[in-house]
């Protein structure tokens, strides 16, 4: 099975880039924005060096935070989900569920389609509820892994990581369909054969 999607019409956008404490002078988190026709889906808008870095780099592209029509969150750790408060408009998706105001519509999250072009996978081991979002472009597939890397180099062994083989198992399949890996808490890269597994 190839979890890669069908369609290449979406775009990415970097909205900051993350980083951690050997990386930068804190934690931040590497939110990203996928433009599909009338999609406009947030990836873990979590923390961030100001609370206008966000709706500014939306400001950057003609958008303000009402203009997001969903917001996926790839686990549930504070550092990823923190600002999720400033979409009050928006679906918000996670492992197991959507949720709009006092809307809860269960559903897991493997498989689930957005659009021919943008699709969740299930990708547990940096937390048991990890979600990947691939994304179709003209350039590639991209993965939008959350903290499955916090950045290109890793960490190749994650600290937090509840099952080492899951995470791994998790990798491989994220690498076996990504043209470039948007991680965590660090710049796009693409994974070559240093890519930790």
């Amino acid at each position: 099975m190839n979890d890669a999607p069908l369609g290449r019409a979406a775009a990415l956008h970097i909205l900051a880039t993350g980083y951690t404490t050997s990386t930068g002078p804190g934690v931040a988190a590497t939110v990203s924005l996928v433009l599909d026709g009338d999609l406009r889906i947030v990836f873990d808008p979590g923390m961030v060096a100001h609370a206008s870095v966000i709706p500014d780099a939306l400001a950057a592209l003609g958008l303000e935070p009402s203009d997001v029509t969903d917001v996926v969150l790839s686990h549930h750790h504070p550092d990823n989900v923190i600002n999720a408060g400033l979409f009050t408009a928006a679906r918000m998706h996670d492992h197991k569920a959507i949720y709009r105001g006092h809307e809860w519509t269960d559903r897991d999250a493997e498989g689930y389609v957005f659009s021919d072009s943008v699709r969740l996978i299930s990708t547990p081991g940096h937390s048991h509820e990890d979600i990947t979002l691939l994304v179709g472009t003209p350039e590639g597939v991209v993965a939008l892994a959350g903290d499955l890397w916090w950045r290109a180099d890793g960490p190749a062994d994650d600290p937090v990581a509840p099952d080492r083989d899951q995470l791994r198992a998790s990798r491989e399949r994220v690498l076996a369909v990504a043209d470039l890996v948007v991680p965590g808490h660090g710049a796009p890269f693409t994974p070559d054969g240093t890519t930790p597994r």
